[in-house]
């Protein structure tokens, strides 16, 4: 990397740091997800949240995007949503002073910068892959007409992992999209004192912008700039290769308890996702540990278990753990 290079890249690791401090104002604690949000961002890539309700995931993403001073736009998924309720419409206008009439798009929630998925599993296909399709390609397509997406482009989705009765689970190709799968857990006893009393009294939390959109453009072309060294790389590879019951490296257990492995998407993401990681702690290079870093989220939606596993009581989370632990 030349001098410029490495320069912007301790403006990112400070960047970072000053990001993580005003978004501590919001949220309390949380921080392995703020982390792993902003990689998936950095990385151009898109971030699922599992959660139950109440854990401030939209608050979350809401204040990031307040942060980055980028557009934000909350997407609530139900049932009765169509694709045009998130790409947009066309309806139409008359010109009062000719009198003649044309179509005019009028652009959906899906024109910003970041989007909020909320419970993404609520709606049926059609309309999730309406999503996905903006998420892919980064465009919308309404009668012919391509418009192309401001960027930085985000979508963050959630999904509430208690209620599955009337809803639509995602494909597993359709998953395979997010580069992230992020379970935000409970608080501790000690951060949900912190919280009650933060929200059940009169102080108003002002958060102030630490990145502009121009900033985060520049860095996510710096992420892909990042050396990564051949071994890192091939680490990266094997430790998706293992999951996969069909090769010749998976262990026994994988062979055992998985019906299907991740795909080469697991490894782009791998890499991507360490030299993030990198990068966000003033590294020059990822290391094996920075992709061991992000191994869990970007594996856990990937690697599909079978009866057997059901059958043991053995989740996906174990398997990937099991499997790191051997490397």
């Amino acid at each position: 990397m030349s001098h410029s290079d490495l320069e912007r890249l301790e403006a990112l690791h400070k960047s970072y740091s000053a990001l993580k401090a005003e978004i501590s104002k919001a949220i309390i604690g949380q921080n392995q997800i703020i982390e792993q949000l902003f990689v998936a961002m950095l990385a151009q890539g898109h971030a699922l949240l599992v959660g139950v309700p109440g854990l401030a995931k939209t608050l979350l993403i809401k204040s990031l995007s307040e942060i980055m001073d980028l557009k934000f736009n909350r997407i609530q998924f139900t049932p009765d949503l169509m694709p045009s309720d998130i790409t947009g419409t066309e309806i139409i206008e008359e010109d009062h002073s000719t009198g003649k009439r044309a179509f005019r798009f009028v652009q959906g929630p899906v024109f910003a910068n970041i989007v909020l998925a909320d419970e993404i599993n609520r709606t049926p296909p059609k309309t999730q892959a309406a999503l996905l399709e903006a998420m892919q390609e980064h465009r919308v397509t309404a009668s012919g007409q391509t418009y192309t997406l401001d960027e930085p482009f985000f979508v963050l989705a959630t999904q509430n992992p208690i209620e599955q009765e009337g809803t639509y689970p995602l494909p597993e190709a359709q998953l395979d999209r997010f580069m992230l799968n992020l379970k935000v857990e409970y608080p501790t006893v000690d951060e949900e004192k912190e919280i009650v009393q933060s929200t059940t009294s009169a102080a108003e939390v002002s958060l102030q912008k630490v990145l502009t959109r121009e900033e985060i453009r520049g860095y996510q072309q710096l992420i892909r700039q990042v050396p990564v060294a051949d071994n890192v790389i091939a680490f990266a590879v094997d430790l998706v290769t293992r999951t996969r019951p069909a090769a010749p490296t998976a262990p026994d257990f994988i062979k055992k308890w998985v019906a299907w492995g991740a795909g080469p998407r697991a490894s782009q993401y791998l890499v991507l996702g360490a030299k993030t990681m990198a990068a966000l702690k003033g590294n020059p290079t990822p290391s094996i540990d920075d992709v061991k870093t992000v191994a869990l989220p970007v594996l856990r939606h990937r690697v599909l278990t079978n009866f057997n596993a059901e059958a043991d009581g053995v989740s996906t989370d174990e398997i990937v753990t099991r499997l790191l632990e051997l490397n």
